[in-house]
């Protein structure tokens, strides 16, 4: 069983990733967030930054990009190839948010299955790196799974990882396990399972059901427990007072890069938000650090928040 890290907009670049691999239980793989190519750039600045091999050094690191253009796929693969080195790209084709499935590309390329089957006819004839996928379930109807599982077997997809909702479903509900099985039972190749792991106990489950996965890709529950792979693996915790000096630490290593590459303390603070809005979930008792992080406008007042919890609250 491999572990794997969701790509994460806004969050989970190499900034974010250093730090993690620096201090917590490693991922087998880190997916980044998407490449968005379009005929002007291959990749934006940003892009490239977030790729450059010696901005993530020592781990085992997927590009994810999001089309649905078969020529800007095989140009931004042949490119990420070529310049840095990538031997495997990953198609997004599971991102909800409603501006990029009102453009047809990721989860609302799902809905395009004819369009999808030219792409990737094109793609598997011509791209010379490996591709996986990562998708959703449908659309708007679970009911297509099947349909798009027997277009995605007829192409020589490396891995497939399903997050098993359909895209107005967003995040919220319960995933749909039996949907899920649908794959588990159909797919010959490797599967990975994305989607609600947030303790071991939600994990013993899923594998107790669907023994011969190939792996299991965090996100939110990773983001808001940083030891959870290794819980998983059935590592031994290390002591509460460890863990959370770790997280401190940790902490203040984004501070500092983060810090270096924004243009003022207001884009820092809002990055550091984004932070906890997960990571408070290691926390007992936070709502009320919740809501003052959440409603604090001066870095200033924010840092004296962060140090009173890291000095006053227990993790769960």
């Amino acid at each position: 069983m491999e572990f794997y890290f969701a790509p994460m907009e806004g969050i989970t670049g190499h900034i974010y990733r250093r730090a993690f691999h620096k201090y917590f239980p490693a991922p087998d793989k880190y997916f980044t967030p998407f490449i968005s190519p379009d005929g002007n750039k291959i990749l934006r600045n940003k892009e490239k930054r977030d790729v450059l091999p010696e901005n993530n050094t020592g781990m085992q690191v997927v590009p994810q990009i999001i089309t649905n253009r078969a020529d800007y796929f095989l140009i931004a693969a042949e490119y990420l190839k070529s310049e840095y080195g990538y031997t495997e790209v990953n198609l997004n084709l599971g991102c909800p948010s409603g501006t990029v499935v009102a453009k047809g590309k990721g989860s609302g390329f799902l809905a395009k299955l004819d369009e999808l089957e030219r792409f990737f006819d094109e793609v598997f004839e011509k791209c010379t790196v490996e591709v996986s996928v990562k998708t959703r379930v449908g659309r708007n109807d679970a009911n297509d799974w099947e349909r798009i599982l027997e277009l995605f077997r007829k192409f020589p997809i490396k891995e497939l990882t399903v997050h098993p909702r359909i895209q107005k479903d967003f995040y919220k509900g319960q995933v749909r396990t039996e949907t899920f099985a649908y794959a588990y039972e159909n797919w010959d190749k490797p599967l990975c399972y994305n989607g609600d792991i947030f303790t071991k106990e939600s994990f013993e489950k899923l594998t107790a059901r669907f023994p011969e996965l190939s792996a299991v890709m965090l996100g939110r529950g990773l983001l808001s427990d940083p030891y959870l792979i290794g819980l998983l693996r059935g590592e031994a915790l290390p002591e509460e007072q460890v863990r959370k000096e770790t997280i401190r630490v940790f902490h203040e290593q984004l501070m500092t890069e983060y810090g270096e590459v924004l243009s003022c303390d207001r884009d820092l603070l809002y990055k550091m938000k984004e932070l906890w809005f997960y990571l408070l979930d290691s926390f007992a008792d936070s709502e009320k650090a919740r809501k003052q992080i959440r409603k604090c406008e001066k870095l200033s007042e924010y840092k004296m928040i962060v140090e009173h919890l890291f000095l006053e609250k227990t993790l769960v």
